[in-house]
C-alpha cells in the first residue's frame, strides 16, 4: 500500500469519527472523498480537537462543520 493510500485510509477515518462525534445526521454531505489529501495535516487538527472534548455546543459543531466546509476540495 503507497503512502498516498494510507493518507486516504487515515483521511477517511477521522472524517468518519468527526461525523460520529458530532452525531451529524447529513453525513453523507461531508464525505471523506471530497477532501484532498493537501489537507490531511488541517483535518488531523480537527479529529484531534473533537476527540479531545466530550460535548460541544451547537455553535461549536457549526463552527466544526463549517471548517470542514472550507477544507472541501471543490473540484469533486
Amino acid at each position: 500500500m503507497s503512502t498516498n493510500d494510507k493518507k486516504r485510509d487515515e483521511l477517511s477515518s477521522m472524517i468518519e469519527d468527526i461525523k460520529t462525534k458530532l452525531h451529524i445526521v447529513n453525513g453523507a454531505a461531508i464525505k471523506p472523498e471530497h477532501f484532498s489529501l493537501d489537507k490531511f495535516e488541517e483535518i488531523k487538527e480537527v479529529h484531534a480537537m473533537v476527540m479531545k472534548k466530550s460535548s460541544f455546543s451547537v455553535s461549536e459543531m457549526d463552527a466544526i462543520v463549517s471548517e470542514l466546509g472550507t477544507m472541501r476540495d471543490l473540484k469533486r
